[in-house]
């Protein structure tokens, strides 16, 4: 069983304003496999605060010196590789195998790639007689979804150390302890306290506690067009950037022309990728209506070849859904 009753809090692990836990399960035996301390308003604020404070500092460093910092991370990023896999694959139930290639090897790629961007980046130039300076926003609080979290985590907190931003981390409650790994590397890497804060807890409570808060510079969102726009509600009064990734799927549109076995095969198995819960899982297939029978007996048959199992089976391709509350949402969709 794994715990984590404490948040990262301004370079340290600090206990929670309250003592309340949820049970995190592993949906592949439907048990529990730990729990984690849920924070609440005051939580968030101390966070902020934190962020607020470091925002002085870290804003001031160099691009030489982020550099350094972002290559630290990758480091320990691919050191932790397989350890971060095997927690996202309880957690949210991905194919072992996926969940060390794809889910916690992209981590180490989108610092890879923002270590590329920020070298070459012109912070500062002319343009005619004009002075062009970027310069970063702020504290910015990070609200992540569960079926892809280190994607997600990494994708937002690279680009904000790398212009010199500070920031709040909140991530997913169903999947909340790859997270923590990740503070214990930014921890490692030598990331200056308050740069990256970690507060575990709700949407409707931590998340809507950073939405709103007035230290706030910028919400980074991804999740559900519900949660989108309860987020935005909550930035407006204090007129904070708000960027999100909301819920949507892909329609994936064979034409006449198209090869159909070849193109209905790939269709299914980009699909069933990640159990479909990818947001660009291309869910909906369109065919021509003349082909419909013959689509549908190809999808069935490649449906039927997939390996479901346990996670854990390396010859698994498709485990279980995340929850069973996500469960529910597709099973009330088929019927």
């Amino acid at each position: 069983m794994k715990h984590a009753h404490s948040f990262y809090i301004d370079g340290e692990w600090s206990e929670p304003s309250v003592s309340k836990t949820l049970e995190v399960i592993d949906p592949s035996t439907e048990q529990p496999m730990g729990a984690i301390a849920l924070g609440s308003a005051p939580d968030a604020d101390k966070a902020v605060a934190a962020a607020r404070r470091a925002f002085a500092s870290f804003s001031q460093t160099s691009k030489e010196e982020r550099v350094e910092l972002l290559k630290r991370i990758v480091t320990i990023l691919k050191r932790r590789n397989d350890e971060l896999g095997d927690v996202i694959s309880r957690e949210m139930g991905a194919p072992l195998a996926m969940a060390r290639a794809e889910q916690a090897g992209i981590g180490a790629l989108h610092f890879e790639q923002t270590i590329k961007a920020l070298e070459t980046f012109a912070f500062e130039y002319m343009q005619g007689t004009t002075c062009i300076m970027h310069e970063p926003i702020g504290v910015v609080a990070m609200i992540t979804p569960w079926n892809w979290p280190i994607n997600q985590i990494a994708c937002k907190v690279a680009p904000a150390l790398a212009t010199g931003c500070t920031m709040v981390l909140k991530p997913s409650e169903i999947a909340p302890f790859n997270a923590v790994i990740f503070a214990e590397i930014m921890d490692e890497a030598g990331v200056p306290k308050g740069v990256f804060n970690l507060v575990q807890g709700d949407g409707p409570t931590v998340g809507a506690a950073l939405a709103s808060h007035p230290d706030v510079d910028m919400v980074s969102f991804t999740g559900s067009t519900r949660a989108g726009i309860a987020v935005a509600q909550a930035a407006a009064p204090t007129v904070k950037r708000v960027h999100q990734e909301l819920g949507g799927k892909s329609p994936n549109i064979i034409l006449r022309s198209a090869d159909l076995s070849a193109a209905v095969a790939a269709g299914v198995r980009r699909c069933f990728g990640n159990s479909g819960q990818t947001c660009t899982s291309p869910t909906r297939m369109l065919v021509p209506a003349e082909r419909m029978d013959e689509a549908s007996s190809i999808a069935a048959r490649e449906a039927a070849a997939l390996v479901v199992g346990p996670p854990s089976d390396p010859r698994t391709e498709l485990g279980p859904v995340a929850s069973a509350a996500q469960f529910d949402k597709i099973q009330a969709l088929i019927e």
